[in-house]
């Protein structure tokens, strides 16, 4: 493996399958990184959907979009994952290009505060319903912290066992990234 960080393997992994007018999920939001690199790939014809349940990952998710001029390319959710299929259009089931995950905890916040496996394998399973064929899933998981490790191995073993998914391990001594397409087109 090259020595770049997986979140920066992750956009390059993304970049082939994200065109101008695609519709794309940030499951985890954070501080707006996934969501502003989605908010540009899909352009002004396509849609970025990002969730969070803290408000102030929502904030400087918001502050970042404006601050690039692609707040209007996003609807900011304050919603756990989970709630993906219930929150999301439903015209946008089936026609995903992408979904990222980027668990653990938002950085130079509460680290107690995380995401947990009971709620990511909910989402995990509702991202690939609403994938389009071809569509992509990426999962960065965190396992330094409590719990992370046990969420980043539930991850592995439900993604192993969903049909229909063609599925890349990227490892490294800290995260692991689970790149997973979606058989199709």
């Amino acid at each position: 493996m090259n020595d770049r960080p997986l979140t920066h393997t992750a956009h390059q992994r993304l970049l082939p399958r994200l065109h101008e007018g695609d519709l794309a999920v940030d499951a985890t939001a954070g501080n707006g990184h996934d969501t502003l690199f989605l908010a540009r790939r899909v352009g002004v014809e396509g849609h970025v959907y990002a969730f969070d349940i803290q408000p102030q990952a929502l904030e400087e998710t918001g502050r970042r979009l404006q601050e690039a001029g692609m707040a209007s390319r996003v609807t900011l959710l304050q919603a756990g994952h989970e709630e993906m299929e219930r929150r999301l259009p439903a015209e946008v089931r089936g026609h995903l290009a992408a979904v990222m995950f980027n668990l653990g905890y938002l950085p130079g916040s509460d680290k107690q505060r995380v995401t947990t496996a009971s709620t990511t394998l909910q989402a995990l399973e509702q991202a690939v319903r609403l994938l389009a064929p071809g569509g992509l899933l990426s999962v960065l998981a965190y396992r330094g912290h409590p719990g992370g490790r046990e969420e980043a191995e539930a991850v592995g073993e439900r993604l192993s066992s969903l049909p229909g998914l063609a599925i890349e391990v990227l490892e490294s001594p800290g995260p692991v990234l689970f790149l997973a397409r979606k058989r199709g087109v």
